[in-house]
């Protein structure tokens, strides 16, 4: 991305005497010593009547206005990019920041010093110095950024600082371009479960035949090079003027809701080890998943948010945007915050209801009321799994791991299981793939209890 091409360190036409102002502004220790001490000298030559020591006073004053008025005359004309590789990382993973400086001018320029700005949770603020850069030269450098925290951060703008040979004066010009790195949540690999049904999300009992209908059910389309001729619908052909054909066997991928709870009252503390960041974490990692898996998704929040909105009923539309809906499911999880706390009613108002859909959701602290309405949304999915935090019970290392649950998550883990949801704990260092697994198997045995269900997930 090109950072501009402006010519430094002059100023704006019509403006020298501000730009004269800011030049002189430059001075450095070393430039405002030597003007100081030229004026003394001077000052005391005139005092004593020592023509020698006003010379000497004179060349000391003079010298840094040199330098000043030297380097604000010099134009060069440089130009900067800067390339992120990646541009959206996981938290806690680096990323390079690669920085190039063309000098674009037909003489060369003296000593540079690049310096690019970066949020502190990134790192220190990188400053490179480059001795001389040819005419038509180009120097390049980069460096890395890290965070632990997600968000977007904004790169930029870039920095060029420029000094004389003596030291005595520098110019600071900044480019007006800027980049933003994207640092979404950590995902984890999860086994491939199954859930009473098909271990993908194209199962037999979802797959529709437009085809092998009768004739009434047949939806034609027009003859597309390399079509099977005996597909050909003559009917249809007649009909509207031109060879139409039957159309394949559809299979209709399974949807899934991703149901991520952003209220404020339903977690505490903060930091990248909070029950919140868990639970951004693990709607991550199971949207990655799903979608890996062949399911079509879309990742809803409390507020009754869906992203990414397109398709039927904002899922995700065909298998090749998979990875484009991903990527834009991983940056609204990026920036997601916490909440106004209005509660899970919007939610269950966009869960429009019914069908083979999977909802897996991420609840925090649930009060009575909104324990009720969760229990309502299950009325809303053909599958339903929930992982309801429970940060106040004593940390175990294993994320399927055993302990005593907290009474009033237990409480509200009976009211789901009730309403037919397969709910479970989530401890402080918990394991979501120990979670997925057992999940996968407490859903397998209510499902060979009932004997009824036929969606599946993985």
């Amino acid at each position: 991305m090109s950072a501009g091409r402006p010519s430094a360190p002059a100023g704006p036409e019509g403006d020298d005497k501000g730009g004269v102002r800011a030049a002189l502004s430059g001075l450095t220790t070393r430039g405002r010593s030597f003007l100081a001490a030229g004026v003394a000298a001077a000052a005391c030559a005139y005092a004593l009547g020592q023509s020698d020591l006003l010379r000497v006073g004179l060349l000391l004053a003079v010298l840094p206005l040199i330098c000043v008025t030297v380097l604000y005359r010099t134009r060069y004309r440089v130009a900067a990019s800067r390339r992120l590789s990646p541009g959206r990382v996981p938290a806690g993973a680096e990323a390079r920041v690669h920085l190039r400086m063309d000098n674009i001018s037909r003489m060369p320029t003296g000593l540079l010093m690049l310096q690019d700005h970066v949020p502190y949770v990134l790192g220190p603020r990188p400053r490179f110095v480059l001795d001389r850069v040819e005419a038509g030269g180009r120097r390049e450098v980069s460096y890395r950024v890290r965070s632990d925290l997600r968000g977007r951060y904004p790169l930029g703008p870039l920095q060029l600082r420029l000094s004389d040979p003596f030291g005595m004066c520098e110019l600071t010009r900044s480019f007006s371009a800027f980049d933003l790195l994207t640092v979404i949540p950590r995902t984890e690999p999860l086994p491939p479960v199954r859930l009473a049904g098909e271990a993908s999300g194209y199962g037999d009992g979802l797959r529709r035949s437009l085809a092998l209908a009768g004739d009434d059910d047949i939806i034609p389309r027009a003859y597309r090079y390399g079509d099977d001729l005996r597909r050909v619908h003559w009917r249809s052909t007649a009909r509207h003027g031109e060879l139409m054909v039957r159309r394949e066997e559809q299979p209709q991928r399974a949807g899934c809701t991703v149901l991520l709870d952003t209220r404020r009252a339903g977690y505490e503390g903060g930091g990248p080890d909070s029950a919140f960041e868990w639970a951004v974490s693990g709607a991550a990692s199971a949207l990655v998943h799903l979608l890996e898996r062949g399911f079509s998704v879309r990742l809803l929040t409390d507020t009754g948010t869906s992203v990414p909105g397109e398709g039927a009923d904002g899922f995700t539309g065909s298998p090749q945007d998979s990875a484009d809906s991903a990527g834009l499911m991983l940056d609204t999880l990026a920036v997601v915050e916490h909440s106004d706390g209005a509660g899970l009613s919007r939610a269950h108002d966009a869960l429009r209801g019914g069908g083979e859909g999977l909802l897996v959701a991420f609840l925090g602290d649930l009060d009575e009321s909104q324990a009720a309405l969760a229990a309502r949304m299950r009325q809303r999915t053909g599958a339903a799994v929930a992982f309801l935090m429970d940060w106040d019970a004593p940390r175990t290392d294993s994320g399927a791991g055993t302990g005593a649950v907290s009474a009033g998550v237990e409480k509200r883990l009976r009211q789901l299981r009730e309403a037919g949801w397969t709910a479970l704990p989530v401890r402080p260092g918990a394991a979501l793939g120990d979670l997925w697994q057992q999940a996968g198997q407490e859903r397998s045995r209510m499902s060979d209890g009932s004997g009824g269900y036929t969606g599946g997930w993985s």
